[in-house]
């Protein structure tokens, strides 16, 4: 949008009013402050007889800084960085403080060059051209005190350039920080810690960068300043990897803990569908959950594999929502046809989470878990290794959890003797460092854990709409 255009819009003075209503009293006040303090500067200066060197340099650095202010990452809400601030180390350490008060304090027109519209109305844009030009001003105060002690040479070109680079990022981090907390964006001392990283990644990078270039200007021709566009696009490149690796490690944090949520959210609401068809076995699959989590945790496996064996126990014996009506709640012994047609659970268990996309791994370890060490387990008759190490896991908490609860054709086992089923059965049913991991649990714990009666089992299935869909649906397939 040209000038002409934007004065046209009926709307735009409505536009700069909205923006100048964001600024509080104090902004404005520091604002006016700090651009009077900056004049004043480059007043006593020019009065001093201080130049601005190389014009056509001069120049050819602003027009850096000003496409390097458009590659701005965002550390904290509205607090961001860029590499503008690189050609005005140059300028400072090469022309003096007022060239690089000039090469700064032209970077802030380049976040909305060439869009005029932008540029005008971004008032609060303005606020920031004092702080650049004192931070401009800073730097070559520091090379102009390392020019005072040392002799010239390499040496001190290194130096200046060093001290220029330290000096710089710390002003404009302190105003950058200040003025974010001016304007009320949040703590002033939270911008300071984000800021931290940016200048002990900078200040080596700058450092060296600068004084190349300072020397090659002076010692070589300055017809290599041209080479500065060079480092300029590759620290203007690192910031803003820096920035989508940062991105994309929030998103992948964030991601992982909506699909972690919604994987149990899904699998309760599995088991509130099973626990409403069965009132005998209702908190089983949440006991054996904790118990397997529990186990996984006794056998150091990791955070990735205790949430999988919680997932696992919680869903477990889903199966049994395909199971004939009346089979489940049969008060008796199951005659041998009733007992094959239970067995099916496990395997109506991985058809159902198979079509789960995320589900693969957890719908192989409920096919398995009624496998026996020995091979004369269901559905596939696996032995040992073959079994997957979950499904072992699930094992035991499942008939741990069975034997210590009532169910409808005997009551529960007393935990002493359920502990010594579970030993005397290694080896054969059951895997003995999995048993062996599981007893030093039990032997730890007190009895409400044991019979899984401590608050921690105490999970009711919440009716939330996400569970009855997920209930309607698998009764309807």
């Amino acid at each position: 949008m040209n000038l002409i255009t934007l004065l046209g819009d009926p709307q735009v003075f409505d536009k700069i009013r909205l923006r100048l209503s964001g600024l509080t009293g104090r902004v404005v006040a520091y604002v006016l402050l700090v651009d009077a303090v900056a004049i004043a500067c480059i007043a006593l200066m020019i009065a001093s007889g201080d130049g601005v060197g190389n014009w056509f340099a001069v120049a050819g650095l602003a027009v850096v800084a000003c496409y390097g202010e458009r590659g701005r990452i965002t550390l904290r809400g509205h607090f961001t960085v860029s590499i503008s601030l690189l050609p005005a180390i140059f300028a400072a350490a090469l022309f003096g403080p007022i060239a690089a008060m000039v090469v700064f304090g032209a970077s802030g027109l380049g976040v909305s060059f060439p869009n005029l519209d932008r540029w005008v109305l971004t008032v609060g844009r303005m606020s920031y051209l004092g702080s650049r030009a004192l931070t401009g001003a800073m730097a070559a105060g520091g090379v102009a005190i390392v020019n005072s002690f040392v002799d010239a040479g390499t040496e001190r070109t290194v130096v200046a350039a060093t001290a220029a680079s330290l000096i710089a990022e710390i002003a404009d981090a302190g105003f950058a920080s200040l003025t974010y907390w001016l304007r009320g964006y949040g703590k002033w001392l939270d911008a300071v810690k984000d800021s931290l990283p940016v200048i002990v990644a900078s200040v080596p990078f700058y450092s060296p960068a600068v004084a190349i270039l300072a020397l090659s200007y002076q010692h070589v021709s300055p017809w290599t300043l041209p080479l500065f566009f060079a480092p300029a696009l590759a620290a203007q490149r690192w910031f803003l990897l820096y920035q989508e690796q940062r991105r994309l490690a929030v998103d992948l944090q964030g991601a992982n803990e909506r699909l972690q949520t919604a994987n149990l959210s899904f699998a309760r609401g599995l088991i509130a569908t099973l626990d409403a068809r069965d009132r005998y076995t209702a908190g089983h699959s949440a006991a054996v959950a904790i118990y397997a989590r529990d186990i996984a945790r006794r056998m150091d496996l990791g955070t990735e594999q205790e949430d999988l064996a919680y997932l696992c126990g919680l869903v477990h014996d889903i199966g049994k929502i395909g199971l004939p009506a009346g089979l489940l709640e049969k008060p008796g012994a199951l005659t041998l046809e009733e007992r094959k047609e239970m067995q099916r659970h496990s395997e109506i268990g991985e058809r159902i989470l198979a079509n789960v996309e995320t589900y693969e791994e957890i719908a192989s370890v409920v096919r398995h878990h009624h496998e026996r060490v020995d091979g004369q387990g269901y559905p596939d008759g696996l032995a040992g290794l073959e079994i997957p190490f979950l499904s072992r896991v699930i094992a035991v908490a499942d008939a741990y959890n069975a034997m210590t609860s009532d169910r409808p054709y005997r009551e529960a086992m007393p935990s002493r003797v359920a502990r010594l089923r579970l030993a005397q059965a290694v080896e054969t049913q059951f895997d003995t460092a999995v048993v062996a991991a599981f007893e030093a649990i039990l032997a730890a714990a007190d009895e409400s854990y044991r019979v899984a009666r401590s608050a921690e089992f105490s999970f009711v299935p919440t009716q939330t709409p996400e569970y009855v869909a997920a209930a309607v649906e698998l009764q309807a397939s």
